[in-house]
């Protein structure tokens, strides 16, 4: 396993991960495939272009292209996939469901088809806690039954089913990582905590869903990095391992310490109405991952910390994003009547 196609690798988590497993292993090569839609850009993963020149490749492609896939695969001789390639975003999903289905499901079955195909030695899914619905009491264990409850975290739960139904079928090596609520650096601004410290930065309103109540598990990035990292290489095939902190917050609690840290007020805090079937709480039991010798570095609280710290030190990269019509598109129509009613 030194060849490691990542999907999604020019994302949020994809090109962390990219960035890590580089850093981590001399002898590896990895190749970032990626359709650069909005959310995957090339300003991620500008200095691992120029610090592993030779050990690292960018192929510009969907995953639902399936000669595409198969011909980066080839190509670069490539020994293992690692699967982040997906629609993520779950205000999005409620507006367009389709495209979520379309990556989400088919794009898995195609990357499955050419690891079938080609003999890989791994296929690893890259997926979420929101397969397991919201969770009032307890925590999910991997052997819980999925009850999704928004379009993203359905299309998630089809291509995780289809990820074992290729392993049973056909014996394809494949693992599945299940992760709580990532922060870190390049995340793009639509989700919450990226959005919270950049609009408090320029002293914007922190549109809270709710009463802000919803418990999340918020860890950070290079944690889950460490924790699929530890799945390649000493998870048992076949296997779901869910990664996360153990801990959880309200998402009120979350923007507190969003505007503490940055020294800002109370007042920019503007609850609005909730989303369409918000999930109350997601917990992970992450005791099956901790058994393999992993935990994670940060607390939830530090890793919102270090989030915003990052957002703040470097607006060279999300102020264009911001700036752009897309965005501010997005932000109007998800925000824009939320916000004048309050």
């Amino acid at each position: 396993m030194q060849r490691l196609l990542v999907t999604g690798g020019a994302g949020f988590i994809g090109s962390n991960f990219v960035r890590y497993m580089l850093e981590k292993y001399p002898d590896y090569f990895i190749v970032a495939y990626d359709k650069l839609t909005y959310a995957g850009r090339l300003e991620n993963l500008q200095d691992v272009a120029e610090k592993f020149a030779g050990r690292y490749a960018f192929v510009k492609g969907d995953i639902c292209d399936g000669p595409t896939v198969e011909a980066a695969l080839t190509e670069h001789k490539v020994d293992t996939i690692v699967n982040f390639a997906a629609e993520t975003h779950v205000d999005r999903s409620l507006m367009e469901p389709g495209s979520f289905i379309q990556t989400d499901v088919f794009g898995t079955y195609v990357l499955l088809e050419a690891a079938k195909k080609l003999g890989l030695e791994r296929y690893h899914q890259v997926s979420t806690d929101e397969v397991y619905g919201q969770v009032l009491e307890n925590r999910s264990t991997e052997t819980d039954h999925l009850k999704p409850r928004s379009p993203y975290a359905a299309s998630k739960t089809g291509g995780d089913l289809m990820v074992l139904a290729y392993h049973e079928s056909w014996g394809l090596p494949v693992t599945i990582t299940r992760g709580a609520n990532n922060v870190g650096p390049y995340q793009y601004p639509e989700k919450v905590v990226p959005l919270f410290a950049t609009n408090a930065i320029d002293n914007q309103p922190l549109p809270v869903y709710g009463d802000g109540k919803q418990m999340r598990d918020y860890q950070y990035v290079l944690d889950h990095c460490e924790g699929i990292d530890l799945v390649l290489h000493k998870g048992a095939v076949g296997e779901i391992y869910n990664v996360g902190t153990g801990g959880e917050m309200t998402n009120l609690e979350m923007t507190h310490i969003v505007l503490t840290t940055l020294g800002k007020p109370e007042s920019l805090i503007k609850h609005v109405e909730d989303r369409a079937g918000h999930d109350r709480r997601y917990a992970l039991d992450v005791s099956k991952l901790r058994g393999l010798g992993w935990k994670p570095r940060h607390t939830c609280a530090e890793a919102i910390e270090k989030t915003v710290r990052w957002y703040a030190e470097n607006e060279w990269w999300w102020r264009p994003i911001k700036s752009g019509e897309l965005y501010k598109a997005y932000y109007a129509e998800q925000y824009g009547k939320r916000l004048s009613k309050g």
